[in-house]
């Protein structure tokens, strides 16, 4: 695909360097999304075409990605939820939920909806979260209750539980800078635009259409995909023999807590300090590594990490230099012809729907983002939609949108490979889900946005 896209006729207006790197970007999208090799690999493979081509030129052009503040804050808070996990602070409150809230089965489901709320702030990958995490705890309290697949027992409190853990997932995702890997990617690529997004701007859009997705979910599935278990008193005693097991806050968890107060202190105050969220973020694993809360090697082997340094950085250069090329503004100016007529408001709603149901053509948040975030912000801005609430919007249903399958987001390929949900299951509930957060979102979110002047 890619060769034929290389040796094509450069389209009028469009240079020919601008063309080479568009058929060498979409042919690594193309295998970030099919995935013949590890992401990695494949964006490794698209860096070395645009260096053979000369495309790109080594020295100063197809390394820039590796630049971005943005990529090495990634790093670094994956190297923070490290100790998070580590210490099992991140067990300790998910238990402490199960034990407030577990007394039924629609409780279990707010506990775990809320934990993972609670702890996407500090754990930036919603693989972490899910398979590191929560799953682990979702899958002993469904075999507490004798809940499993192989016993064709899985509609008695399974089906509900995983459900409830994945798409509080995505709701925690997108209500958080630091919830996802591809956030801080729609957060560097806005930049490119002139929009600026801190932590605390995304997390003042986000807070409260977020809640109100995190109040509603468990209900609505409780009401869509009901346990045939309705009590579960057993689960709060459970939960108080897990931190039984536990025993009292050790000296890594109260170093952890701290670690991550200050963290989220600068992350908020960040514009009255001066103090970039990249550099909070390194001293936070300085402060973990120097008081023994992680080691070196820890940091060293978090593979997740140093595989999303480099994948997305190569893809942060090329969509650079899309840019710098032109070959964005081409796109931009071709598409908005069809929407001459609209009025900016009408063309801000129908593009992020847009953006949104083409997540089913998409496997995974990155390869999305990489894909379309960039095409869709500019041809919003160049029909006047609000600069700031279009890039936070759009980046909001970058994680909203994996609702709708079970390729989503890696997320979803991991709680759907336990068998608890089915496909039918999975993409009806889905589909709900997705809708019902974008009317929230869309609904009263907008109430919330012209409160904050966003519009």
């Amino acid at each position: 695909m890619g060769t034929i896209l290389y040796f094509l006729p450069v389209p009028d207006g469009v240079q020919p360097k601008a063309w080479h790197l568009f058929s060498i970007f979409v042919t690594t999208i193309a295998g970030i999304i099919l995935r013949p090799f590890p992401a990695g690999i494949v964006a490794l493979f698209g860096l070395v075409a645009t260096l053979l081509t000369n495309t790109l030129d080594l020295a100063t052009e197809a390394l820039v990605g590796f630049q971005t503040p943005t990529i090495w804050l990634v790093a670094n808070v994956f190297f923070l939820a490290r100790g998070f996990i580590k210490s099992h602070l991140g067990s300790r409150v998910a238990y402490h939920f199960i034990k407030k809230f577990g007394h039924s089965s629609l409780g279990l489901g707010y506990s775990l909806a809320f934990s993972e709320f609670f702890m996407a702030p500090f754990i930036p990958s919603s693989t972490a979260r899910s398979g590191g995490l929560m799953l682990p705890i979702v899958q002993s309290i469904c075999h507490a209750f004798h809940s499993k697949p192989e016993l064709n027992t899985q509609g008695k409190l399974g089906t509900f539980l995983i459900q409830c853990a994945f798409h509080a997932n995505i709701i925690s995702s997108a209500t958080f800078l630091t919830g996802m890997v591809s956030n801080p990617l729609c957060q560097s690529l806005a930049k490119t635009k002139g929009i600026s997004i801190t932590w605390m701007s995304w997390f003042t859009a986000a807070i409260i259409p977020g809640i109100i997705s995190i109040l509603v979910l468990p209900f609505l599935l409780f009401k869509m995909s009901p346990p045939e278990m309705k009590n579960s008193e057993e689960a709060s005693s459970w939960a108080k023999e897990q931190l039984k097991k536990l025993g009292p806050l050790s000296i890594n968890e109260k170093k952890m807590m701290a670690i991550f107060a200050m963290t989220l202190g600068f992350w908020i105050f960040a514009e009255q300090l001066h103090i970039n969220a990249t550099t909070t973020a390194m001293l936070g694993v300085s402060i973990a590594i120097i008081s023994g809360v992680i080691t070196l090697e820890d940091a060293l082997a978090e593979k997740d990490a140093w595989h999303t340094v480099l994948w997305l950085s190569i893809l942060i250069g090329m969509s650079k230099y899309l840019q710098i090329f032109g070959f964005v503004y081409y796109v931009t100016q071709h598409l908005s012809c069809f929407l001459i007529g609209f009025s900016a408001l009408q063309i801000f709603y129908l593009l992020i729907a847009c953006y949104f149901f083409l997540g089913y053509m998409f496997a995974g948040n990155s390869a999305h983002v990489s894909a379309l975030y960039i095409a869709f912000l500019s041809l919003m801005l160049s029909m006047g939609t609000p600069p700031v609430l279009s890039a936070l919007v759009l980046s909001f249903m970058s994680s909203l949108y994996s609702s709708l399958t079970h390729y989503g987001s890696t997320a979803g390929g991991v709680y759907f490979s336990t068998n608890f949900v089915d496909v039918r299951t999975w993409w009806t509930v889905g589909f709900v889900i997705a809708v019902t957060n974008l009317t929230i979102w869309l609904g009263l979110g907008s109430i919330w946005w012209r409160y904050l002047e966003l519009f």
